[in-house]
């Protein structure tokens, strides 16, 4: 029976590394006789520095001898990973004789092999590392110069902030939930908790922290350091005055409470 550890990883959470999992499985019943697999997947961009989970996972049953054989779909899945050069990790595989297959172009290092292949396989895996970090710093590049160019245009990159949609790629301000948020936004001015301010709102506690301490002038008097804020934002001024009381600190239903009693007082 061959020991097969299978290797996935995909790059968000939006993102399901099954189908990777499901052909590196395939791939492995059909070519072992009678395989014992063993799967490992991560979710980790390719931007971080961290060493997946499972890939922490996989290198300790390699090295406490529990595999034959290493199965990924490419080996960029594991050049990205922040654990060096490729060639390091195929290394590390074959010092605890562990073999390496590549399903994208069919590269195979086997123990079988005598030095000489294992030398020229591990080099031209280190070349394909190389390449595959070189194309992702690449494609990085090339995003971000999309979204530079987008800002420069005026258009909005990413999720909008609360109280916008975005058409077209411009921001438009969404006006019931802006106003819901302001209304939010001034509670908490006039004391109340912000899970207390944020009850019954589409906006989460954390959310409405957030842009209590970074977008309060932006709900409150039309005024954001983004242009593309600022313009958006124009619809709806002129704003009215923030609904705040300048001389107390008491909450708004504590307020009404003190009057309530105040008048009763006076009528008993």
């Amino acid at each position: 029976m061959s020991e097969i550890g299978i290797y996935a990883r995909v790059s968000t959470t939006d993102q399901d590394p099954q189908r990777q999992l499901d052909e590196l499985r395939a791939f492995a019943q059909d070519t072992y006789d009678d395989p014992e697999i063993h799967e490992y997947a991560d979710i980790i961009s390719g931007t971080e520095t961290d060493r997946g989970d499972e890939y922490q996972r996989l290198r300790g049953d390699i090295e406490d001898g529990h595999l034959d054989t290493i199965v990924v779909h490419e080996l960029s899945r594991l050049s990205r990973l922040g654990a060096g050069k490729i060639h390091e990790f195929l290394e590390f595989c074959l010092s605890h004789e562990t073999g390496m297959r590549d399903l994208e172009v069919g590269l195979e290092i086997s123990l079988e092999d005598d030095l000489v292949d294992r030398a020229v396989s591990q080099l031209i895996a280190g070349v394909m590392g190389d390449l595959a970090r070189v194309e992702h710093k690449q494609k990085l590049r090339r995003i971000q110069s999309g979204i530079d160019a987008a800002k420069e245009a005026g258009k909005w990159t990413g999720r909008p902030p609360a109280g916008f949609d975005v058409e077209n790629g411009y921001l438009r301000v969404n006006a019931d939930e802006f106003l819901t948020v302001r209304r939010a936004l001034e509670r908490v001015g006039q004391g109340y908790t912000y899970a207390e301010a944020a009850d019954g709102i589409p906006v989460a506690e954390s959310t409405l922290r957030s842009l209590h301490d970074d977008r309060r002038d932006l709900y409150f008097y039309g005024e954001a350091t983004d242009d593309r804020l600022q313009a958006a934002v124009q619809q709806l001024k002129p704003l009215e005055e923030p609904d705040i009381p300048s001389e107390t600190t008491i909450p708004e239903q504590e307020i009404r409470t003190i009057v309530r009693d105040e008048i009763r007082r006076h009528q008993q």
